[in-house]
């Protein structure tokens, strides 16, 4: 599935917290979206998947727009937005969660393909999905992505917290997602990481598109000046 964001504003308030901001996901591909904490990667994906709504511009799904579409209505076109932190249900059981995110899917087969991707949760699935250890519960929400068999994923700082075996494991499945033909929009903490899956990279500063290319565009001396606003230097 194709995105498009085209000159896209969104505001808190009077607040302006994305301005102008043009980013296209290819069908088929893995945009990484950087940027120092503020510069408004969170509110980016929030309003591409319905979460928030528009101040200005418009967002395309394989080219039709899809501008002002609920969450649920978007979703139901194949779009998945896994927020950050633990997006599960911790009151109920790990079965309950995959049943809740297969919705129209079939349930058993979701909690296969959920297994599949991530064998633990096959060991888990009548435990409390609150009781699960961080990496656990974020296999969990991934396993979302999977079972809905969606075609656009937007992920928001996925390894956040995580250890670093569990954080392998993530970026592993992300690469199968990809294989499989889905698109993804992931900002992640991790730059190395996202960097080594993504096609294309956008960075973000105070709400604007700062760089968008090729991950082998970017050097560290760019992208240390784009995080603290200073240049390879140091200097302001």
């Amino acid at each position: 599935m194709r995105l498009e964001l085209d000159a896209i504003s969104v505001a808190y308030g009077s607040t302006v917290v994305l301005r102008d901001v043009t980013l296209v996901v290819p069908s088929g591909s893995v945009v990484a979206l950087l940027g120092p904490n503020g510069a408004g990667k969170t509110t980016l994906l929030s309003a591409t998947s319905g979460l928030l709504g528009l101040r200005t511009g418009t967002i395309r799904l394989d080219r039709q727009e899809v501008t002002g579409q609920s969450f649920d209505a978007l979703a139901r076109r194949g779009l998945c937005h896994i927020t950050e932190g633990r997006s599960v249900f911790p009151s109920l059981t790990v079965r309950d969660n995959l049943r809740l995110f297969a919705s129209t899917v079939n349930e058993s087969h979701a909690i296969d393909r959920a297994t599949l991707a991530f064998p633990k949760l096959g060991q888990r699935l009548s435990q409390v999905a609150g009781t699960m250890s961080a990496g656990e519960q974020q296999m969990l929400a991934m396993a979302r992505a999977y079972v809905q068999e969606a075609q656009l994923v937007l992920l928001d700082e996925p390894s956040m917290g995580l250890a670093p075996m569990v954080i392998d494991e993530i970026f592993e499945f992300l690469a199968s997602l990809k294989g499989d033909g889905a698109s993804i929009l992931i900002a992640e903490q991790y730059v190395a990481k996202a960097l080594s899956l993504a096609d294309k990279v956008f960075i973000l500063s105070r709400g604007r598109v700062a760089f968008a290319g090729e991950p082998s565009e970017i050097d560290g001396e760019d992208l240390f000046s784009t995080y603290v606003g200073a240049g390879p230097s140091g200097e302001p």
